[in-house]
């Protein structure tokens, strides 16, 4: 078989052609963002998916301030567990 150069050239496209369609199914097949024809991205639009990400992004704000609160409550514990007795005592009675 004589493979002459314009078969080989266009054996070549044809292959690359064909990988191109199916790198772009196993992309869209586990959602993935898919490239369009001049290499930008193109977004499957999914409103379940990104009502979701809201959710998690407002829950992931709650958390981090929660874990704001409990750090300066640990400070407080740690300043009342380590300073001296009679320090203590001092304020708490300033308080009074």
């Amino acid at each position: 078989m004589n493979w002459g150069s314009p078969a080989f050239v266009l054996a070549i496209i044809a292959m690359s052609f064909a990988a191109w369609i199916v790198t772009s199914w196993i992309r869209a097949r586990h959602g993935y963002p898919i490239e369009n024809e001049w290499g930008g991205l193109t977004h499957k639009g999914d409103p379940e998916g990104e009502r979701r990400v809201e959710q998690l992004t407002g829950e992931n704000e709650r958390l981090r301030g929660q874990i704001d609160r409990l750090e300066e409550r640990l400070a407080v514990l740690e300043r009342i567990a380590t300073d001296p007795a009679e320090r203590t005592a001092r304020e708490i009675e300033k308080l009074r």
